[in-house]
Order: structure tokens, then sequence, then C-alpha cells
């Protein structure tokens, strides 16, 4: 496959969504105009079984790549998963078994073939870090480490903050931006793409490649999804959209954000042109409803990850719950055969993901049956003919 440089597709691949590039923008515009075939790669850790659209912004950004005739890599964390990258923690990471890191990783290529092309021309290669990270002897670790000093480790936001406030930094910790930097030298890359959270992380491996193989390694930092409270996206924060939601749920949360993320969701989340975007903002200013651009957007958000048909039917059922607040007709139905308690109903119906959460959500009045607000966590279901058991705004069962 022949290298694009069209200039115009190359300005819009380093600039929107893009916070920084480093050495220099210039640097990897001229690359890239060169028409040399460049190697890059964006790294996911499998501490968890669902990518969200978080992930999905770096990996349209790897598709840009891939569709320009570049080399694209999805690197799979399977050795750093086990240790946890430390990035904006308070404190340290659950280590991960290697048996659960591979099965939160086996539907990975299923979930971003959403988005990126694994067959065909130029696919998007796979690859695990524990292949070579896992073969790395004492010795090797210590020739690693040479590079990099205490005061560099010590200077990260997350670790100076957690030693002025007293809290432990683990050793295992500092060893992570070198693992991840060691990355970029056993691929031999030319490019690596993450959110601006990860800057640290991957600079280190830009100092690796230069002093390991006298070789320079750009990087490209992405802005991130942010929930209501400026907080990256992710299970632990909030604003948690996976790619494995169904269409309807989707739609849901989406329209359920702030309306401050927007634009920036429009920007760097979908393929609508800026210069409309920027008409979207005018929108705003002269008092347009934000309502009715956070349902174009569900509609964007919700045709990429599923299709326009989905997205149609999805924006249906959400105006018949939420605007004409119609329970669907449509829902998952669960058979009482006994006594059962409201915590354990709701987890059976898959309303809530555990008895802390459903214990929560009913303490924060957000559960129903049957329209009537659930107040006592040990509330008893007896078996009746029919009862709706609601979570939230958006979640229901019929309970037979």
């Amino acid at each position: 496959m022949s290298i694009d440089t069209d200039q115009k597709k190359i300005e819009e691949i380093l600039s929107r969504g893009v916070e920084e590039i480093y050495p220099k923008k210039k640097t990897l515009e001229d690359l890239l105009l060169s028409g040399k075939k460049i190697r890059l790669y964006v790294g996911v850790d499998p501490t968890g079984k669902d990518l969200h659209i978080g992930h999905a912004i770096q990996f349209r950004k790897l598709k840009q790549f891939q569709e320009l005739g570049h080399e694209v890599i999805l690197l799979i964390g399977s050795f750093t998963a086990m240790i946890g990258d430390p990035t904006d923690k308070g404190a340290a990471r659950k280590q991960l078994t290697k048996k659960e890191v591979l099965a939160n990783a086996a539907t990975y290529k299923r979930q971003a073939g959403k988005i990126l092309r694994f067959t065909g021309k130029n696919p998007v290669k796979i690859m695990f870090n524990d292949k070579w990270l896992s073969k790395m002897n004492f010795s090797d670790v210590l020739e690693l480490s040479s590079h990099f000093t205490v005061q560099q480790m010590s200077e990260r936001d997350m670790f100076a903050k957690r030693m002025r406030a007293g809290k432990p930094v683990y050793l295992h910790e500092f060893m992570y931006p070198l693992m991840q930097g060691y990355d970029s030298v056993a691929m031999n890359v030319d490019l690596e793409i993450g959110g601006n959270d990860q800057m640290f992380n991957m600079l280190a491996g830009r100092t690796l490649m230069k002093s390991m193989k006298g070789k320079g390694k750009c990087v490209m930092t992405l802005r991130l999804l942010t929930n209501d409270e400026g907080k990256k996206m992710s299970k632990s924060e909030g604003g948690f959209v996976a790619l494995t939601d169904k269409s309807e749920e989707m739609y849901g949360k989406i329209m359920a954000m702030s309306d401050d993320v927007i634009l920036t969701y429009f920007e760097i989340a979908t393929d609508v042109p800026l210069d409309e975007i920027e008409g979207m903002k005018l929108q705003l200013e002269k008092g347009t409803n934000p309502r009715d651009l956070k349902a174009r957007l569900a509609r964007e958000i919700v045709t990429i990850f599923h299709d326009a048909a989905s997205a149609e039917q999805a924006e249906k059922h959400f105006d018949s719950v939420f605007r004409s607040k119609e329970i669907p007709d449509d829902m998952p139905e669960y058979t009482l055969s006994a006594e059962i308690g409201i915590i354990d109903a709701l987890v059976q119906a898959e309303l809530v993901s555990s008895k802390s959460e459903a214990r929560r959500m009913i303490q924060q009045k957000a559960v129903k049956i049957d329209g009537v607000v659930v107040e006592d966590v040990n509330m008893i279901l007896a078996p009746k003919t029919e009862m709706v058991l609601q979570r939230g705004k958006r979640k229901f069962a019929r309970l037979k």
C-alpha cells in the first residue's frame, strides 16, 4: 500500500484532538510528508473487560494513520497490566494476575474492530508486551533503570502529591514508565500516541529510544474525554461509555452528560467537520437549546459504534421514556419463584453490577418499583403477577 502524503489530511491528523507533539509538530509533519512509511502504536492495559470511547479516540487517530498507509500496532499491555499504571492514582493499583489480564483482553480485538481494520490491505497488528518484558532478567532491568534517576521519577506529579501527603509510593510503580518506555524500543517505533495523561510514560520511551537505539521517537498526546467534573472517563471516575454498551444505553449516557462537554465530544469523538462545530458554538452563544445539539451528538456516537438505524431507534426509545415519561414496552424479564431481597433482585436483573452498587442506588433514591421510590435496602419482594423494577432513568426490568 502506497503512502498518502495529502497535506490537508496530514494537517487534520496533527491538529484535531491533539494536545502536544514531541519534539515538535513540524518534525512529525515533515516525516509524514516525506512519504516514508512509519511504525506507530497505541498501548492499552487490559485492567477491565470493557473498552470505552476514551480508548476509541486513540483508535480513531490510529485509523487515520492506517488509511495513510502507515504500519499501525495495537499493543495489549499483557505484562504492564499486572503491575498497574500509577498515572493519576492517589494510591497503588491492585496488581492483577496473568489469568485476570488475559480474561480482560479476550474481547479487545472485537471491540477495537468497531473502528480499526484487522484484515485486508494494511491491517492493524496486535502485539502483547509480555512477549519481551516477561523475558527480561535482573541484569536487563538494572541496565534499563540506569537510564533514569530517582529525582526524575519522584518529580512526577502523582508521586510528589503522595509523598507530600505521607502516602506510600512503591518501587514497582517507578518501574512502570520504564516498562512502557521499553515497549517502544522492543517494537522499534517512530511514533507513540496516547492520552495527555500518558505524557510522562511516553516520553520515557523517547528517552530510551535515543539512548538505546540512537533513534528519535515522536510522541503525540491527545485531549481526554472527561466527565462533568473534569475527570477523565473511567469506571472509577464516571462518565464511562463502553464500546459494548447497547445503542439505547449509549444514547442515554450521552444525553445525561453535562452541556459543557458537548463541543469537546463533537471535536474529538466524531467526524463532524470542524467548521460545523464552530457553527454550533455560535448557536449556543445565541441561545440554542443545548439539548438539541446533545441529541445530534448522541446520534453521531451511536452511529459510529452501531449504525444509523440503531441510532434512530435509540432516539425514539429515549424520547418515549424521558420526554413522554413512559415506561418502555421492551425490557428484560425475570421470573420470581420465591421471595427475594431488593438488593439481590437488582443484581439478578442485571440493573447493577454488585450488591454494594445496589445498596448505594437505593440510598440515593435511584431505585423504583412500579414508579414508586424504594427507600428500604432490606425490602423483600414477594412473587406477584408483575412489577417493573427501575434503576436510575434508563434501566428497567420486568419481574414476574
